[in-house]
This record gives C-alpha cells, sequence and structure tokens, in this order.
C-alpha cells in the first residue's frame, strides 16, 4: 500500500532527521516501542490543544453534549472519488 502513496515532494528535515534514528538496526520490539511513544505523544498534544480550545471558547459539558448530538456531517456522495 505505502508505494501507492509515492510522491515526489523531498522530506523535510525533521523527517530526515527520524530517519536517522532509524537507519542502525533494532530489534522490532523496538520499533514497536518507539511507534508507541510518538503515538502517545501525538495524542497528548491533541488533548492539550482541544483543551486550550475548549478553555478558548468557555464550552461546558453541555455544549459538548449538543456537538455529539448534531450532525454536521457531509452527506454521502457515491461518485466522489478520493
Amino acid at each position: 500500500m505505502m508505494s501507492q502513496l509515492q510522491t515526489n515532494i523531498p522530506l523535510n528535515n525533521h523527517q530526515l532527521e527520524i530517519l536517522k534514528l532509524f537507519s542502525r538496526e533494532m530489534e522490532d520490539n523496538d520499533l514497536i516501542e518507539i511507534k508507541r511513544l510518538i503515538v502517545k505523544y501525538l495524542a497528548e498534544k491533541v488533548t492539550r490543544l482541544t483543551s486550550e480550545v475548549w478553555e478558548e471558547k468557555n464550552w461546558t459539558d453541555e455544549d459538548m453534549e449538543r456537538l455529539l448530538q448534531s450532525h454536521k456531517r457531509t452527506p454521502y456522495n457515491p461518485k466522489c472519488i478520493l
């Protein structure tokens, strides 16, 4: 599947640094643990950013419940190809 996603966009410096980290041999367990660390970091970042928005907008639990009950989704269009 990854081969289908290839583009001609060059890697940025951050991506190159990450590749350098993975340029050495490592055990599968190490790779799994590194992936977990990255996912944990990103989850914490999203939580922090959403908390900031929550505070900025002075949202309450009632606001969240209202958002959860709303249906503002884009209608399904079977002709739309991603």
